[in-house]
């Protein structure tokens, strides 16, 4: 047993968080897909069989990607931000089209789908990372510091947001933030972001009066129906569906499996799960705890950043633990009714296949360089 645990390296900490998302992931999924086994067949063991199976081939993924060093992240970086691309723009063109959005291509064979956003936040994270280590000497200069990251940010998170706005934001965030530890010009990234809600505005016209797609209209409909104090009771279902689910769960919650709004909750175990888990283990044992796993795994990403001899490593973990953290406010904050409806999973424990494969990846190049700071550390003590 010891020596299995061995093979776990880095920091410790961050698997121990990992252990408990996997339990609060098994215990909420399993109690909230019986609408789902409800809506669209099969009994509620063969989704719960199917969640536990994708968190255990997650953990087998975050093993063998903390033990691959970083340098063939940096190594791929260009690579694997034009397969990013050109899998964005097939997914346009080709994707699989559900509920007013084409996010996903179908994977040939196993029959299942693979939502390409996610893999595009990997690869532009990696690849800003890369950008801003190598860069260095040149990074305040606009035409060749910042001009260039710039364009792929835009390209990126531009072929994302027509069909995945929050994502698209969220990744734009989480570049602003990469840029201003990698010393971009504060000034510089007061333009983008003035840039930013311009795109996003134009993007939102263009998406409200194309005849192909209902997807600026839904994004209005959203915000003003969450702002809204005259807003149609059938539009925020969802909203008032979660608040009735938290409200119900108090401080200690009524229980494991005794949730009575996740039968009616639509997504109750992907973007509303957070609701469901405070129905079911209150604020005290529900909410603040999985509040504070995030926020504990961003400290000690931080402690890891701090250990960090080279600046590649540094940014990367600086950018997918960002990523991975805000993702998860999102999905909190939409919960309990703070912000508008977006579609986003909290990572790692809400259900769904793309979205656990792809945290087990960033989880494990963060593990990865963790462990590669402890090596190099106890080489030099030797």
């Amino acid at each position: 047993m010891r020596n299995f645990l061995l093979g776990f390296k880095g920091d410790r900490v961050i698997w121990v968080l990992m252990v408990f998302l996997t339990i609060y992931s098994g215990l909420a999924v399993s109690s909230s897909v019986a609408a789902l086994a409800f809506h669209n067949g099969g009994n509620v063991t063969t989704h719960i069989v199917r969640h536990i199976l994708y968190l255990a081939f997650g953990w087998v993924v975050l093993f063998v990607v903390h033990k691959v060093p970083f340098k063939f992240y940096n190594a791929g970086a260009n690579l694997i931000l034009v397969v990013a691309g050109v899998l964005l723009v097939f997914t346009l063109l080709f994707g699989v089209h559900v509920n007013e959005a084409t996010r996903s291509l179908r994977i040939p064979v196993i029959g299942g789908t693979f939502q390409t956003s996610d893999f595009a936040k990997l690869a532009l994270i990696i690849f800003v990372a890369r950008f801003l280590s190598r860069n260095q000497t040149e990074i305040q200069d606009f035409k060749k510091g910042f001009l260039p990251v710039l364009a792929f940010i835009g390209i990126i998170c531009g072929l994302i947001a027509p069909e995945n706005l929050s994502t698209a934001a969220i990744l734009f965030v989480t570049c602003l933030v990469m840029m201003f530890i990698g010393r971009v010009k504060v000034l510089y990234l007061f333009g983008l972001v003035v840039a930013g809600v311009m795109m996003l505005a134009f993007v939102v016209l263009i998406g409200k009066t194309s005849t192909t797609s209902g997807r600026g209209q839904t994004w209005e409909n959203r915000i003003t129906q969450h702002f809204s104090k005259d807003s149609n009771p059938d539009e925020k279902f969802q909203s008032d569906k979660a608040k009735i689910a938290i409200a119900n769960g108090g401080w200690f919650g009524k229980f494991a499996g005794h949730s009575t709004q996740r039968r009616s909750l639509p997504q109750a175990y992907s973007d509303f799960i957070f609701a469901i888990v405070i129905e079911e283990y209150g604020f005290l044992f529900g909410a603040l705890p999985l509040m504070f796993i995030y926020l504990i795994l961003l400290y000690r990403a931080g402690v890891t950043v701090r250990k960090c001899s080279r600046s590649f490593p540094a940014f990367l973990v600086v950018g997918l633990t960002v990523g991975l953290v805000i993702q998860a406010m999102v999905n909190m904050g939409v919960s309990s009714g703070l912000l508008p409806v977006t579609g986003q999973p909290l990572p790692w424990v809400s259900r769904g296949g793309t979205s656990i494969i792809f945290t087990a990846i960033a989880i494990g190049i963060i593990l990865g360089v963790s462990r590669s700071v402890e090596e190099e550390v106890v080489g030099a003590e030797e």
